[in-house]
């Protein structure tokens, strides 16, 4: 048994290896499945960041200084509506994202 151990750690002195391994995983573009996507009324918005906070995905920011306050990034929004729902002014409706035809 020891003569097995010791094998196994002379071969691992070859691949060092240096604390745990960590994995990098890169976001894809995964907005273009969505069905609906969420449309702001600027004027109606208050700016309150309910939209932001409730996100799922963490796509909406808000920026207090712009007349369109609310971003989304489209390339990474589900479609969800969960901002639509949430907004206490209801300022962000859900549009069908692909004319019907």
């Amino acid at each position: 048994m020891q003569e097995q151990q010791e094998k196994l750690t002379k071969k691992l002195k070859r691949c060092r290896v240096y604390g745990p391994v960590a994995n990098v995983y890169a976001a894809s573009n995964t907005g273009s499945w969505r069905l609906e996507r969420p449309e702001v009324n600027f004027e109606a918005c208050i700016k309150c960041g309910t939209c932001e906070k409730y996100c799922p995905t963490n796509v909406i920011t808000i920026k207090k200084d712009e007349a369109e306050c609310v971003y989304i990034d489209f390339n990474y929004c589900k479609g969800c509506g969960i901002c639509a729902n949430e907004c206490p002014k209801k300022c962000i409706s859900m549009v069908p994202e692909r004319s019907e035809g």
